[in-house]
């Protein structure tokens, strides 16, 4: 019992380590270079959800790259970690719930995809 919940914070700590120190960009790493794999990923996302046609290729092409403008992707990446994090359960994980560093950087990618919303798909 000891032992998981030490595990659990040990987790959860080495989580917000990364997300702290992830929102420093390497020297001479453009801010907003999103890598092809994330951004297929991405785009691929949108599709399933919003329907696998030629249209919907274009508008989550541009829904990335609006995204990409906006925001940098290490701030993409933080937002997307916490998101995932505050899908699970446990009384360690409800930090990534409660805490509002986090509600910050998720309502910065909520904006992002909102405008991306507004330029693309209207």
């Amino acid at each position: 019992m000891i032992r998981t919940v030490l595990e659990t914070s040990v987790r959860v700590g080495a989580v917000l380590a990364l997300l702290i120190g992830a929102g420093q960009a390497a020297e001479g790493e453009p801010a907003n270079d999103y890598p092809t794999n994330a951004r297929a990923d991405y785009v691929f996302g949108c599709m399933a959800a919003n329907g696998r046609s030629r249209d919907m290729l274009e508008r989550c092409s541009c829904s990335v790259d609006v995204l990409a403008s906006i925001i940098p992707y290490d701030r993409y990446v933080q937002a997307e970690t916490i998101l995932s994090m505050r899908q699970g359960v446990g009384q360690q994980l409800s930090l990534f719930r409660n805490a509002k560093m986090f509600d910050d950087i998720v309502a910065d990618l909520r904006r992002a995809q909102a405008e991306a919303e507004i330029r693309c798909f209207r």
